[in-house]
């Protein structure tokens, strides 16, 4: 009996020896498992919490997706609004395609800076000879650009 005593005081000993070197570190078995739970909760809470995040920001770029297709829905619908007015057709009719009523004369005045020719400009018709076949004319076209005289 006295053999199964001093067995039992060396592994008590031995315990003795590995809580007070875990107290010295700071660390008690209560802050162990506390540790270990905590880091279970992380590791099993991290991907849900992951996807809700994600789908949070999913949802508010949909929502601010939402709101300019809607601006641009209201703008469409002014447009259309305006283009259901016959004077702001005609005035467009107007302006963009110079269109005149029967018995009005159109005047189309011109920037004064902008029918001066340049004397650099050459035409093309003078730079290649005449007589020639269609297809010698476009290969000298091509070997001739970008080649200063």
């Amino acid at each position: 009996m006295a053999k199964r005593f001093i067995a039992a005081g060396l592994i008590s000993s031995g315990r003795k020896k590995i809580n007070n070197g875990l107290k010295r570190q700071g660390l008690s078995n209560r802050a162990l498992i506390l540790g270990v739970i905590l880091f279970i909760l992380a590791v099993t809470l991290a991907p849900p919490l992951q996807h809700y995040f994600n789908q949070k920001a999913q949802i508010n770029s949909l929502k601010a997706q939402l709101q300019d297709n809607q601006a641009m829905l209201d703008a469409a619908a002014k447009e259309l609004i305006l283009w259901n007015d016959p004077e702001y057709v005609a005035s467009q009719a107007r302006a963009r395609l110079h269109f005149v009523f029967p018995g009005e004369r159109q005047y189309i005045v011109l920037d004064e800076n902008s029918g001066e020719v340049t004397p650099d400009a050459t035409k093309v018709s003078e730079q290649f000879p005449v007589g020639i076949p269609w297809y010698s004319r476009l290969i000298s076209s091509i070997t001739s650009t970008n080649v200063n005289p």
